[in-house]
C-alpha cells in the first residue's frame, strides 16, 4: 500500500509540475512582450522549486516503499526492474457492522482458542471428578491345585475411599473453568471493541473521502483553471494565481493521503475481523 500510495503522490507532483512549467513558459512570452514585470517572472520561476522539490520527494518514497517492499519479501530483485501496480482508490463498503461483528465471532483465532481452553477446563473437571470415583475391581480365577482336580474362584475389590475423594483436584478444574469462562468473555468483549473502533475509522475517513470525490477535487481544478486564465489574461494578481496553484496541489495530496488511511483502516478491519472483508 505505501508503494501504490508513494507512486500516486509522485504521479500528482509531476503533473503539478508538468502543468506550471506551460504555465511558466506563456508567463516568459508575457513578459517577453512588456505585459509582466521582471519581478513577477523571477517569483514563477521561484515558486518552481516547490514543485520541483515534491517531484524529487516523491521519486525518493518510491525507491524507499520498494526497498521495504522487496527486504519484506526477502527477494534480490535489482530495483529497476522491480514495480508494484494496482488500483490505489478507496471503494464503499457494501457490509454492515452486524455482518462483520457475526464473523468475527466466527473468524478470530483468539476467541476460538479461548474457547478451546474452556473445552479444556471442562474436560479437566470431568476427569478429576473419575479420578475420585470408587471403581470396584472384578476378578475370576480357574486352575488345578492337586489333589483338588480343578476350582474356580471369584473375587470382588472395592476400595475404602473414606476421605480421599480428589477434592483438591475437583475445586481448583472448577475454579479454572470460572477463570476461563472470564477470559472468553473478555476476549469476546475485546473483540466487538476491535471491530467498532475498526469501522469508526474506516467511516471517519469515507466521510471526508466522500465529500472531496463530490466537491473538492473539481473545486480545486475549477479554481486552478479559472484563475491561471485569469491571469494569463491580466485579470488575476501573481498572489491569487500562486494560491490557486497551492491550494490544487493540497487539495489532492490531502485526497491521496485520506485515501492511504482509509486502505490502512481497512487493513485494521480485516485484521479486527479475523478474515479479509474488504480489500
Amino acid at each position: 500500500m505505501q508503494a501504490l500510495q508513494a507512486k500516486a503522490v509522485l504521479a500528482v507532483a509531476r503533473e503539478n509540475l508538468a502543468y506550471y512549467d506551460r504555465l511558466l513558459g506563456v508567463s516568459s512570452d508575457r513578459f517577453k512582450a512588456g505585459d509582466i514585470a521582471r519581478v513577477d517572472l523571477d517569483r514563477l520561476q521561484l515558486q518552481r522549486v516547490q514543485f520541483e522539490t515534491d517531484v524529487q520527494t516523491g521519486e525518493v518514497n518510491v525507491r524507499t516503499a520498494k526497498i521495504q517492499l522487496l527486504t519484506l519479501l526477502n527477494d534480490r530483485t535489482p530495483l529497476e526492474q522491480f514495480d508494484v501496480t494496482g488500483p490505489f482508490a478507496f471503494r464503499e463498503p457494501v457490509i454492515t457492522l452486524e455482518e462483520l461483528h457475526n464473523m468475527a465471532l466466527a473468524s478470530r483465532p483468539d476467541l476460538k482458542a479461548a474457547a478451546q481452553t474452556v473445552d479444556k477446563a471442562k474436560t479437566d473437571y470431568r476427569l478429576a471428578v473419575a479420578n475420585g470415583s470408587w471403581d470396584p475391581t472384578f476378578g475370576v480365577d480357574v486352575a488345578r491345585n492337586p489333589p483338588i482336580p480343578a476350582y474356580f474362584g471369584f473375587s470382588v475389590t472395592i476400595p475404602l475411599r473414606i476421605s480421599d475423594r480428589n477434592q483438591g483436584e475437583k475445586a481448583r478444574t472448577q475454579l479454572d473453568i470460572r477463570r476461563n469462562e472470564r477470559l472468553q468473555e473478555a476476549v469476546n468483549a475485546q473483540v466487538f471493541s476491535d471491530v467498532d473502533s475498526a469501522w469508526a475509522t474506516l467511516n471517519n475517513s469515507l466521510v471526508l473521502l466522500r465529500v472531496y470525490k463530490a466537491s473538492y477535487l473539481n473545486l480545486a481544478t475549477s479554481v486552478r483553471e479559472t484563475v491561471s486564465f485569469a491571469y494569463q489574461s491580466g485579470g488575476s494578481s501573481l498572489l491569487d494565481f500562486l494560491n490557486a496553484q497551492n491550494e490544487y496541489r493540497s487539495t489532492y495530496l490531502n485526497y491521496l493521503n485520506l485515501i492511504g488511511s482509509y486502505l490502512t483502516a481497512a487493513s485494521q478491519l480485516n485484521l479486527a475481523v479475523g478474515n479479509e472483508v474488504i480489500q
